[in-house]
């Protein structure tokens, strides 16, 4: 189960890191909901993806969850 999870990880794409940094952020958010610079953070990261100017939490993770799994299938072929 460890190695099926171990494939998702790649610290060489870009793409990877993206998502990486939305769950994180959005991780975050639900963790110090209060926290100014998180929402900062989210709210460039949703812009730069084109999901809108406020994101809950929900939508970043989603999002970050999104882009690993495409990267991954992108891998694949």
């Amino acid at each position: 189960m460890l190695q099926s999870i171990l494939k998702y990880v790649l610290p060489r794409s870009l793409t990877w890191w993206a998502g990486a940094a939305s769950v994180a952020t959005g991780a975050g958010q639900i963790i110090a909901p209060d926290a100014t610079a998180l929402g900062l953070v989210g709210e460039i990261i949703s812009m730069l993806n084109g999901a809108g100017a406020a994101p809950t939490p929900a939508t970043l993770i989603v999002l970050g969850l999104g882009l690993i799994g495409l990267r991954r299938k992108m891998e694949q072929g």
